[in-house]
């Protein structure tokens, strides 16, 4: 059965502690910011983060879409057709996406294919709506006639964007992580060829080693979100001098969680191929990382699709929450409800919702205290409850309240997040999304007298690849569990 219940844990701290005097681990915990609103990326106008050349392209997309239906003729449902397949099939191949090498002939078989691709859906689309010869003929022409105006003018485009960010400067403001020789170049690079649109304003040293000297760019010693905000920097560089460099890490998820722009010069990169993700800055391969999954359009339609599910959820169940309440008070007396301070995204604090399934005692502990197995302080109803899962029945108030998702890392109290943030590496970075009812943890038997750093992966593991598809798997994985109450 899926751990929807994790005050009922066995494992204290697990045996692989590493909370020695020193341990620069236990210092990630103040890189949440003290209040959520406390984001230099978040405060910077809209238009600052705008990328002109993405602009421009979609601009001459939509102009060349609307002179060839003009120059066609071609009548309003074919016009829509082939808008919906142009648009999709470049939005999709990410045509008009945010880049460094602006070189049309770079991008020409990306370009052409999407194209190509529009011009199959439309050919499909009349074929299977059993649209006449013309309609048809018309509709391809269009595409045709859109191919040859979108391609003509683009290198324009992209000539007018090297022209822009040599002349005019307009470069992405860029903090460097990294050490060594590399790092150096990597900076020496984007100075002498400000066409990349890439202007380093700092450098952090990744320990133990040094950041480069000789260069005319800020050396950083202090917080890198502290740094980002004075610099106004919105892309973050990671340039690892070897493997395990556990500060760059750190970097990778502080740029995420900020909103910033993050690439990384990947290690071997003399033999990194180009490839979906991967740009260039001279020889240089970078690699985009993923963007915050809470700053993608989609984490909205997950965020109401999950308030209306819990909304529903908990007027059709309210009866049974009715009966396990009035069993609670009939077995150990009023409050029936249970509330506790967990922590949730960026390092708030809410109080969670749970029907008291543990006795009370004279002095309240929860907050420190495990309620271990075989607690002689559960009683019959209690242990029903918790085996059942109905204990948890109210967190669906805290999902409609916004404080979680149905889907996310479990919550934890304050007191054992501070532990394991010291404890196991990058604990405190689960908390980069809204805590869940479930979790891809949960779903694989990560519950119980089980290892926290393994959990502390799979919610990581989940953010980094984070989906609708993810989170829907998920929640189908988890009925399954509750409902084949298998023991994993």
């Amino acid at each position: 059965m899926t751990e929807l219940k994790d005050a009922v844990l066995t494992e204290a701290v697990p045996a692989q502690r590493h909370d020695r005097p020193g341990d620069r681990r236990g210092d990630r915990r103040s890189a949440w910011p003290r209040d959520r609103r406390d984001n230099p990326v978040r405060g910077r106008p809209l238009l600052a983060r705008v990328n002109a050349v993405a602009v421009l392209l979609g601009a001459v997309d939509g102009a060349a879409w609307l002179t060839a239906v003009l120059r066609t003729g071609t009548g309003p449902v074919c016009a829509v057709v082939t808008a919906a397949a142009l648009a999709g099939t470049r939005v999709g191949g990410r045509v008009h996406r945010r880049r460094l090498w602006l070189s049309w002939l770079q991008d020409l078989p990306r370009s052409v294919t999407a194209t190509a691709l529009a011009f199959a859906l439309v050919t499909g689309t009349a074929l299977l709506a059993g649209m006449d010869g013309d309609d048809t003929a018309r509709m391809q022409e269009v595409v045709l006639f859109f191919a040859v105006l979108s391609e003509g003018v683009r290198p324009a485009v992209f000539a007018f964007g090297r022209w822009g960010r040599r002349r005019l400067r307009r470069c992405d403001r860029a903090v460097v992580v990294g050490s060594g020789r590399i790092c150096g170049e990597l900076v020496r690079t984007m100075l002498e060829h400000p066409e990349f649109g890439l202007l380093p304003v700092g450098v952090v040293a990744s320990a133990p080693d040094p950041a480069p000297t000789g260069l005319p760019v800020e050396p950083i010693s202090g917080d890198l979100t502290d740094a980002i905000a004075r610099l106004r920097a919105g892309t973050v560089i990671l340039a690892p001098a070897g493997d395990g460099d556990g500060a760059v890490v750190d970097a990778a998820i502080t740029a995420h969680r900020l909103g910033c722009v993050t690439l990384v010069l990947p290690h071997l990169f003399e033999l990194c191929a180009d490839g979906p993700g991967v740009d260039r800055l001279r020889s240089y391969p970078l690699v985009w990382l993923g963007g915050a999954p809470t700053r993608r359009p989609s984490w909205w339609v997950k965020r109401a699709v999950e308030t209306t599910l819990a909304a529903a959820a908990l007027l059709a169940l309210a009866p049974v929450i009715a009966c396990c309440a009035l069993a609670v008070a009939l077995e150990s007396g009023f409050p029936v409800f249970f509330r506790q301070v967990r922590v949730g995204m960026d390092g708030g604090t809410f109080v969670l919702y749970k029907l008291r399934s543990v006795r009370q005692a004279a002095v309240d502990d929860s907050q420190t205290r495990w309620s271990v197995l075989g607690d002689s302080r559960v009683g019959p109803v209690g242990r029903f409850l918790r085996r059942s899962s109905l204990d948890e029945l109210p967190q669906l108030w805290n999902v409609v309240r916004g404080d979680m998702s149905l889907v996310g890392p479990r919550p934890e109290r304050p007191v054992f997040v501070h532990e394991f943030s010291a404890v196991h590496d990058l604990y405190w970075a689960r908390h980069r999304v809204p805590t869940g009812l479930t979790g891809l943890a949960q779903v694989h038997g990560l519950r119980g007298d089980t290892s926290i750093a393994d959990r502390a992966r799979y919610d990581n593991y989940y953010i980094a690849n984070w989906s609708l598809w993810l989170d829907l798997k998920i929640v189908i994985l988890t009925v399954g569990e509750l409902l084949c109450r298998r023991q994993r």
